[in-house]
């Protein structure tokens, strides 16, 4: 029987560069389309559901809704923005037809709408060009419409991609116009514009059930859920299937439930036809990139291949003495190492190895945020533990160390431009342009190895009081070179266990920086504040005054203390050094020395200054 095509059906991912407005714009679709009862209270940013994500104001996880227009259902994918979690796009690709690419009016195409749309065109999906945020004071569609335009032109694998149509939207009114002469009312423009120009899936449904995992996701009552398309024939339920995985063929197994998106639910079905995207149970040991078959026709799918890694750390048991005291979950290494392999199964773009003891494991991501993610979810699920500081991972090729290399595009006023250029160029960045706008706005294109980037996001925030926007992409491999030595000065060291007070931080206050307040407990080795000079300083913040028969006067009891410095989670991964390490629990986080013991260290430090004496 010839291929069919589903008028009645089409397959968009959402792209963009993060914070351009996927999620609100897919927010003003699904309300227009009534996909919402009258009385259902549904907010805003409705597919960013999970608690980080709404936190830090990003898409972290891949997901997927459907609206219903004019008869037909069109199946939504709303992805991630940050580069970090580029996995989360490359998997889901393979289950849309075409794209809507979206680009802020202000900036235009940045880093990650690069990275996106070559991952889309090359898998042979149609672009609509969306120009959103409009109601923006600094917009300028008209720039930012050519230079996705020369973009487009420069990554297009197929001639018919570049006949994209272009529609200029403001999301959050839930407007489009394909005239900006002409004021938009609703989203009608963008309705029609998906309808004509992504192609309808299509599909041979006599041939046997071929469906690509593409996701995977967890229901307590059904277990584990299959998500993907039906490239090929019908799927019902009770259907016996197997399954390719990258090992071989599976047992035969049986299809249990069938799931259809409707709006934000799922709903059960009794089968599914090609072209369909679906969630399927049944299947307990299913992974990512493995091909559900039917048992007569078992042919496998061109698995989901995801880029490399950049960064590794370490993952510890905790070794601190006040290990244990408030974690809500088991953190053996056992523990651990369970949590870690779970989340393997749905992060695609994560690695997990042996470390060197049986309580490490080397965990490597695409990015900071990448792993800093990963900490605070289990952190708040409850698992105590340690990391270390982040390492890039290198190459070897033709006898020559290879490290990872990205461009850096950096949004700040020009009267910050002196702080951030210095930031920069200390780091070994190497300046690749510069452009003003009529605000006063300033963007800097830098090329610089990932290891010199580790921890500017956060120096940029404080130097520009919030207001930098930094984006990266990684551009390829090059030679290890030598970079400027990073500036830290040492640090101030708790010298002895206890409960931080007043006295013994306002003399904290004359060495350094404080980390603390009064009433932290404190441990032996625990980091407590900045030293100003070089070297390490041990204080003991937990001593008292010693109280005597002479009267004092009223302002020896007054102690004036400046508050400290908080740190947060990505701030601490970038501030410690190879000899000490992030305590992670769920109610603080710590900063400690390696070694606890300031005489272990000191003796460390004299035999390491002896053997490079001696060599």
């Amino acid at each position: 029987m010839p291929l069919i095509q589903r008028d009645d059906l089409r397959n968009l991912a959402i792209i963009a560069h993060v914070d351009h407005g996927k999620t609100t714009l897919v927010d003003a679709m699904l309300k227009q389309t009534h996909a919402f009862a009258s009385h259902e209270q549904v907010g805003e940013l409705i597919l960013d559901s999970n608690e980080l994500e709404r936190e830090k104001g990003i898409t972290i996880l891949a997901k997927n809704t459907s609206i219903r227009y004019r008869g037909v259902t069109l199946n939504l994918i709303d992805t991630p923005g940050h580069v970090d979690f580029g996995g989360e796009v490359e998997r889901v690709l393979s289950m849309a037809d075409g794209c809507l690419l979206l680009v802020d009016a202000a900036e235009g195409p940045m880093p990650q709408t690069r990275v996106v749309l070559r991952q889309a065109l090359e898998m042979g999906l149609r672009p609509i060009i969306v120009i959103n945020k409009l109601d923006r004071p600094n917009a300028q569609p008209d720039v930012a419409l050519e230079a996705t335009h020369d973009l487009l032109l420069e990554l297009a694998s197929d001639p018919a991609q570049l006949d994209a149509p272009v529609l200029f939207t403001n999301g959050r009114q839930g407007t489009a116009t394909t005239d900006l002469t002409v004021e938009g009312r609703d989203l009608e423009p963008l309705f029609e514009a998906i309808l004509d120009h992504v192609p309808a899936p299509s599909g041979d449904p006599e041939l046997g059930l071929q469906l690509l995992v593409s996701t995977l996701d967890d229901d307590s009552y059904r277990g584990r859920l299959a998500l993907g398309r039906v490239a090929r024939g019908n799927l019902r339920k009770g259907q016996p299937v197997v399954v390719g995985t990258r090992d071989g063929w599976s047992q035969r197994q049986s299809i249990t439930g069938i799931l259809l998106w409707q709006g934000l639910h799922r709903i059960e079905v009794a089968e599914a036809r090609v072209g369909d995207i679906v969630a399927v149970f049944g299947l307990p040991d299913v992974a990512i990139g493995d091909t559900v078959c039917d048992v007569d026709a078992a042919e496998t799918l061109p698995r989901i291949e995801v880029s490399e890694p950049t960064l590794r750390m370490q993952f510890s048991v905790s070794t601190s003495p006040f290990a244990g005291r408030e974690q809500k979950v088991s953190s053996t290494s056992r523990q651990l190492r369970a949590r870690l392999d779970r989340e393997l199964r749905t992060n695609v773009a994560l690695r997990v190895a042996d470390g060197s003891t049986a309580d490490t494991f080397e965990v490597s991501g695409r990015g900071e945020l990448h792993l800093a993610i990963l900490i605070e979810t289990m952190r708040r699920e409850g698992y105590e533990f340690e990391v270390s500081r982040p390492q890039v991972i290198t190459r070897e090729r033709d006898g020559h160390r290879l490290e990872p290399v990205e461009e850096c595009v950096i949004d700040v006023h020009q009267d910050h431009l002196g702080a951030i250029t210095e930031l920069l160029g200390s780091r070994g960045a190497v300046m690749q342009s510069m452009r003003t706008d009529a605000g006063g706005g300033m963007r800097l294109t830098y090329v610089a190895p990932t290891r010199a980037l580790i921890g500017v996001r956060g120096s940029l925030l404080t130097l520009t009081r919030g207001t930098g926007v930094m984006a990266t992409r990684l551009l390829g491999w090059e030679r290890w070179r030598a970079l400027p030595r990073p500036h830290r000065s040492g640090v101030l060291t708790a010298s002895q266990g206890g409960i931080a007070v007043a006295y013994g931080l306002a003399a904290l206050q004359e060495r350094g920086q404080a980390f603390i307040g009064p009433g932290t407990p404190v441990y032996e080795g625990m980091i407590v504040g900045l030293n100003p000079r070089p070297g390490d300083l041990a204080v003991n913040v937990a001593k008292q005054k010693q109280k005597t028969n002479i009267r004092s006067s009223t302002a020896d009891f007054t102690v004036v203390l400046t508050p400290p410095r908080v740190i947060s989670l990505e701030e601490a991964l970038d501030f410690i050094q190879d000899d000490e390490l992030v305590e992670v629990t769920p109610a603080n986080l710590r900063m400690r020395k390696r070694v606890l013991n300031a005489n272990e260290r000191h003796a460390i430090r004299k035999r390491e200054a002896m053997a490079r004496a001696s060599g």
